[in-house]
């Protein structure tokens, strides 16, 4: 083993000096690949089913709940800003594939129902040609909204939202946007991938989400750091230790190392106009400086970044950013039965766990527990009291998901990774029993990994599931 190797560096570097040995290498380097491209917005079709009818009678919307739709879909365009709204209104299939036609092949659609029947006489189109599809449906506004689910059971990406809640208008686009943005996304790996085996394939990647993933040089990126501006370099660790709770083992030369790497990782995001990041190597980076300030920094700036190359955990935080704006705290789970409490803990931790608008959660500046307390990693202390999301997007189509509630945040770490929450969950004894029972890989960071998010989000969840073909696996 190296110098500052540990358990988990040992493991990573055995994979990758296989992967180079054998020649079992599919990977596109960063440097060989096409001029990178802005990421662009996401088309969105929006299908206003049938015509309004009277206010006063009958299973219809009214001119005046149209209006007030319209209104809100103008103004979740220009606050997402990310979205391209295709908007039209159908009263057949004629019109219906017309609409289709001018907003592209595969597009997905928002159908808002506004008569009685009117969906099921003009939906033939979006159907056969397999666009995803969300369908809200006011209260009253006829009878459509049964079919949508039936639709889905047949096969077709399709979800419901029956709700009298305009707000259900924007959560649509959000999950709607998810599908496109995915198929422009750009993500960048220092190999090795980790995780299932399915995540860990480009080409499968790119074919089920549509997303290029790009193998970084460690030699390039080395050469990048070293050019990096030394005033960018203090003006970082002047921002980390001046909001810090705390300084505890790190010295200045840690503190250094560490915002070096931070911000040539934000330039490396730049360069190649990447969405995403997965560092297979992170326990080898002592001697750089580790990247937990970096992956912080980057997901608090709404660029998902994920340690150990674990590319489920990475495409967890993907989908979510672009479904609901928030990053994702990544972790190592354990339990304690006895309390009915589940941790999750790990050296890297965005501060925005509200998203990037959000305040920054208090801190500590901490050296990493896992090599001797050296470098420099943030502790950082989420709310108690907070409901959060734990999930994992595994083998590429199925969501492993529960939903918990923050009972404890350490003031100061001992054991464990340095960022920790305890969760109540329901029943701890049987979620450990049962804990990654659907995944078929003795691989320890594949079993333990879990992202969580603030806030219950198991209903974005399963329309998300619905509208990318995905399962759902409650795990609490």
């Amino acid at each position: 083993m190296c110098e500052h190797c540990n358990r988990r560096e040992f493991l990573g570097s055995s994979v990758l000096t296989a992967l180079a040995s054998t020649g079992a290498w599919n990977y596109t380097w960063a440097s060989q690949a096409p001029a990178a491209q802005p990421q662009g917005k996401a088309r969105i079709c929006v299908l206003f089913a049938g015509n309004p009818g009277p206010a006063d009678r009958g299973w219809n919307a009214d001119p005046m709940q149209t209006e007030k739709a319209r209104q809100v879909l103008a103004e979740c365009e220009a606050k997402l800003g990310n979205v391209e709204l295709i908007v039209g209104q159908s009263n057949s299939n004629e019109q219906t594939a017309e609409l289709l036609d001018k907003a592209g092949e595969g597009v997905p659609v928002l159908a808002i129902n506004l008569n009685c029947f009117a969906l099921t006489r003009v939906v033939n189109p979006v159907l056969e040609r397999r666009h995803p599809m969300a369908v809200f449906s006011l209260p009253a506004s006829g009878h459509d909204w049964m079919y949508p689910p039936r639709w889905q059971r047949a096969g077709h990406r399709v979800t419901l939202l029956a709700s009298s809640d305009y707000g259900e208008l924007e959560r649509a686009l959000r999950l709607l946007r998810v599908i496109p943005l995915m198929q422009k996304t750009r993500i960048l790996l220092f190999p090795p991938a980790r995780g299932t085996a399915p995540a860990c394939s480009p080409d499968l990647i790119k074919e089920r989400l549509g997303a290029e993933v790009l193998a970084v040089e460690q030699a390039a990126f080395d050469e990048m750091m070293a050019s990096v501006d030394e005033e960018a370099v203090r003006a970082e660790a002047e921002t980390w230790t001046k909001n810090a709770k705390q300084i505890i083992e790190p010295n200045e030369e840690d503190i250094a190392k560490a915002a070096r790497v931070s911000i040539a990782l934000q330039q490396l995001m730049e360069q190649h106009q990447a969405q995403g990041l997965a560092v297979g190597t992170c326990m080898g980076w002592l001697p750089r400086g580790f990247p937990c300030l970096g992956f912080a920094r980057l997901r608090d700036r709404g660029l998902p970044a994920a340690c150990e190359g674990d590319m489920d955990s990475l495409l967890t935080m993907m989908l979510f950013q672009y479904a609901i704006d928030q990053p994702g705290f990544q972790g190592n789970a354990t339990f304690d039965t006895s309390r009915n409490l589940l941790w999750t803990a790990h050296c890297t931790a965005p501060l925005k766990l509200d998203g990037p608008g959000g305040a920054e959660a208090p801190y500590l500046l901490r050296g990493h527990s896992e090599v001797g307390g050296s470098g420099c990693v943030p502790e950082v202390q989420y709310r108690v009291g907070e409901t959060i999301t734990r999930t994992k997007f595994v083998n590429l189509d199925t969501f492993l998901a529960s939903t918990a509630k923050i009972v404890e945040v350490p003031e100061k770490s001992v054991r464990a990774c340095r960022t920790q929450i305890v969760t109540e969950v329901k029943d701890a004894e049987a979620m450990a029993a049962n804990w990654s029972s659907a995944l078929d890989t003795e691989d320890a960071m594949t079993l333990l990994h879990r992202v969580v998010f603030y806030g219950d989000h198991m209903q974005d969840i399963r329309h998300m599931a619905r509208l990318m073909g995905f399962k759902v696996i409650m795990e609490g």
